[in-house]
């Protein structure tokens, strides 16, 4: 897993175009933050950083690199022995749990990579990763540096597909031993009804949601933060207006264009769009929406 890392670094340009490439992000942004983020995780997974570990949040839309103190994985997945109070000898040991199937959505392909691969290789798993099919590249190199690094043949395979075909034939496969899915709802419940009716293989799902920021009367409008991108957003009747307009002006100051020129906040997206006067009936205040807008 070292020898990937090294290999990550020398091809770290290469990389950083692909992912502009792949899913519309600044080059600029990818090469700066996330992807020194995903050359770490997976020194952290395989054991070689034990100190300070950088991470990023979003502040304000960008990403911010933060510091977080864990030691590795590779080097500390051991068992116990533990005392008993009678002649018998009690002792656990880890064992790896066979063939993991992976799913990873768009948003942020190389960090998610990161964080279902490195994580499963240490502990001794094979892997069937698929990746989405609208952002399928940066997946396949990852897993072309593993090959050269040295990674024994079938030990990560990745599949970039359709749901309904590759990866519901990967959630009901009866070799599959374990499952983890990031994305919608709707479709973890299908892949959580397909393992059950499998070979009740577990199954691990972080799922999308429709997660509230909410603005307080006594907020200071120009200050505040979040840490995490939020799809609707609560705004006390005393302060609304005035939120409104600053973050109709914060999004007009969003420069969309091409990712890989200097000074673009967003490659080719939609252009930043904020929604006012939304009720709680409406489908935009209820609907998950992977895009640069806020129902207010």
């Amino acid at each position: 897993m070292l020898q990937f890392v090294d290999l990550i670094d020398k091809h770290r340009d290469e990389l950083a175009a692909l992912e502009s490439w792949n899913s519309g992000k600044p080059y600029e942004q990818f090469a700066k933050s996330e992807l020194p983020s995903f050359t770490r995780l997976f020194r952290y997974y395989a054991g070689e950083i034990s100190g300070n570990f950088d991470l990023f949040c979003c502040l304000h839309g960008f990403l911010i690199p933060i510091s977080l103190n864990y030691p590795g994985w590779a080097n500390k997945i051991h068992g116990l022995t533990i005392p008993t109070d009678s002649n018998h000898y009690v002792q656990t040991l880890h064992e790896s749990i066979g063939v993991a199937r992976q799913i990873i959505p768009w948003n942020f392909p190389l960090i998610m990579l990161a964080w279902k691969v490195g994580l499963a290789l240490a502990c001794g798993n094979r892997i069937v990763l698929k990746s989405i099919e609208q952002t399928p590249l940066t997946a396949l190199h990852v897993a072309k540096l593993f090959q050269e690094a040295g990674l024994p043949p079938g030990v990560l395979n990745v599949v970039s597909g359709y749901g309904p075909s590759d990866g519901a034939a990967l959630a009901s496969h009866m070799y599959v031993d374990k499952l983890a899915f990031t994305g919608s709802t709707k479709t973890g419940k299908i892949i959580l009804e397909l393992a059950t009716k499998s070979n009740l293989k577990p199954v691990m799902l972080e799922l999308g949601g429709k997660s509230p920021f909410i603005v307080y009367e006594d907020v200071d409008v120009d200050k505040g933060q979040c840490c995490c991108a939020s799809s609707r957003t609560y705004i006390h009747e005393h302060v609304y207006d005035e939120f409104i307009e600053k973050a109709k002006a914060c999004a007009l100051r969003r420069i969309v264009g091409d990712p890989f020129k200097k000074g673009v906040d967003q490659g080719y997206f939609i252009q930043p769009t904020v929604f006012s006067n939304i009720q709680d009936d409406m489908l935009i205040a209820q609907d998950e929406i992977f895009g640069p807008c806020s129902p207010s």
